[in-house]
């Protein structure tokens, strides 16, 4: 009898644990919590950073990363090596000297680093920031492009 008193007080206890995870996530994912609670802070939030997508065209590596309200003076990036870093800042856009009302779309600061899967030239890069979304694109280096091995018969 005593076994299954515990048993009941350990589901419980993971279950609890499993509701301050997810409480967790959806704090550090959901912006307009705090506004619709009304706190206005001016402190920007610090989130994981913008979703990205890391494809291969055989000869340069593209990354389309989503940053909206974001313009380029807003972005940073840096390519150390094989680590690329994006970075970046929304500032909070009302007027100063404007009452808000609501505010759903808070200032947001923002930085993420991973590393490529291949060699690229820093000095072929391009990065275009338009519609929110920025494409940079990064030229493989000579020996990370795929090559074509002729076969010949004897």
């Amino acid at each position: 009898m005593y076994n299954r008193y515990t048993d009941f007080d350990r589901t419980f206890a993971v279950m609890d644990e499993l509701r301050r995870r997810m409480d967790r996530m959806f704090e550090d994912y959901d912006a307009p919590r705090a506004s619709l609670r009304g706190e206005f802070d001016q402190v920007p939030r610090y989130t994981s950073g913008p979703r990205i997508h890391l494809f291969d065209t055989g000869k340069a590596l593209v990354v389309k990363a989503e940053l909206p309200g974001l313009t380029e003076k807003d972005v940073q990036i840096s390519l150390n090596q094989d680590v690329l870093t994006l970075s970046g800042e929304r500032r909070s856009d009302a007027p100063e000297g404007y009452l808000v009302h609501r505010k759903e779309r808070g200032a947001v600061r923002f930085s993420r680093s991973f590393t490529l899967p291949s060699k690229v030239d820093p000095e072929r890069t391009s990065a275009v920031l338009k519609n929110g979304v920025l494409t940079l694109t990064l030229n493989k280096a000579a020996e990370a492009q795929p090559r074509q091995i002729a076969v010949t018969a004897r």
